[in-house]
């Protein structure tokens, strides 16, 4: 008789085949099984084929893979540890040294901040253009660019920008561009077909740690492509890297999936409701939300938006951001922000607590936009809580710290 501690390992029952349930099963690994040295030398980690190693997949990653390339529009994704993650990834497969990404200047911040450090100490440049000025764009376009960052909308302050004219600027000129694609969560509108013509993006990198997750629990970010051979070279990277996610993180996006499209449509809903409330309060010059006929790119949300939605009014995620009246200080402005109850002060957003941030923009841009009126931004996230229950807090909060 083989020794207990032998047979509690190698123990011969296997369940049965044919269990099936509504949630996907979790398979951990590191080490993965081969029958024989045979199957280990035939099996391709490429192209989901079999299983070699943990980091290379499992049926619970490579199941979530395809159900985002799904959801995206694309053919291929890879899973990393964050968003961020997923911009890094694109720009180290695909920039060397003597080569210049260029990216809008109002994209997420850690995505300037990559180039402006590790892509720098590389030898890899980048300018940042104008993301409502696609003749900025153009002119910065040369020789050396090879990789063209769009994001819609902007980030804190929700420009929508002309995507389609931005992604035929990069076709004309042989250009890859990439897509900050959190926003959209692939329900917006479809990254690889944005006129309904199949012209689109090469790659949207995408958030899974925002809408897909929906519990503000779970970091994760993806890369999402049409074309094998860039997607090789996404791939390749990633595996080099080491990136890997944890698949006890997988199943609870794969748990969110089946609900991100009625959460995604509620939070837009009730973002819009209070956006549209913002507009007539008086301590708020601007309120910048691209579903708002006179917000910065609006005409191009509908564009995109509105022709992707076959109702007709578009989709636009749960966020917004409001201009505080400069006559206001920045004290001022963080008693608002700590006085709201309901609206919790943290960053990120596509979870169920709405959330609020006061942000320093004369620190995040060069020079101030000039569609941006003066004041002091906040950005809030809309959560899943009652429109009427936030509408209030938002009130008591105004009149408390910020008195007409």
């Amino acid at each position: 008789m083989t020794a207990p501690d032998t047979h509690l390992i190698h123990h011969p029952y296997r369940p049965p085949e044919g269990f099936v349930a509504p949630q996907p099963g979790v398979f951990k690994a590191s080490t993965v099984i081969f029958q024989n040295v045979a199957a280990m030398r035939a099996r391709d980690w490429k192209h989901k084929s079999g299983y070699t190693y943990g980091l290379h997949g499992t049926p619970t990653t490579f199941m979530l893979e395809e159900r985002i390339a799904a959801l995206e529009g694309g053919l291929q994704c890879v899973l990393v540890p964050s968003g961020l993650a997923a911009i890094a990834n694109v720009a180290l497969a695909l920039l060397k040294t003597g080569d210049e990404v260029l990216i809008p200047d109002n994209a997420y911040g850690p995505n300037k901040t990559l180039a402006e450090g590790e892509l720098r100490a590389f030898g890899i440049t980048h300018q940042f253009y104008d993301p409502l000025n696609p003749a900025d764009l153009a002119a910065r376009i040369s020789e050396k660019t090879k990789l063209i960052w769009l994001e819609a909308a902007g980030s804190v302050t929700m420009e929508f920008p002309d995507l389609i004219e931005q992604v035929r600027l990069a076709r004309a000129r042989g250009v890859v561009c990439a897509l900050d694609n959190t926003w959209g969560a692939g329900l917006a509108f479809n990254a690889f077909d944005l006129d309904g013509k199949g012209l689109g993006v090469d790659i949207s990198a995408h958030a899974l740690t925002k809408y897909p997750s929906g519990g503000g629990d779970v970091l994760m970010g993806s890369v999402t492509t049409r074309d094998e051979a860039l997607h090789l070279k996404i791939k390749y990277t990633h595996m080099r890297l080491g990136l890997g996610i944890g698949v006890n993180d997988a199943e609870a996006i794969l748990r969110a999936l089946p609900s991100l499209v009625l959460r995604y449509h509620a939070q837009d809903q009730a973002g819009r409701a209070l956006a549209n409330w913002c507009e007539r309060q008086p301590q708020l010059v601007q309120v910048l939300h691209p579903a708002l006929a006179g917000a910065p790119g609006h005409a191009h949300w509908q564009q995109v938006c509105g022709a992707a939605d076959k109702a007709g009014t578009g989709a636009a995620a749960g966020l917004f951001s409001v201009m505080v009246h400069e006559r206001y200080t920045q004290a001022q402005v963080d008693a608002f922000c700590d006085g709201l109850k309901l609206f919790k002060l943290g960053f990120s957003w596509g979870g169920p607590i709405s959330l609020v941030m006061p942000y320093e923009l004369d620190q995040m841009r060069d020079a101030w936009p000039a569609h941006l009126a003066k004041g002091t931004l906040v950005r809030f996230s809309v959560g899943l809580e009652a429109v009427a229950d936030l509408q209030a807090d938002l009130a008591q909060a105004l009149a408390s710290a910020l008195p007409v």
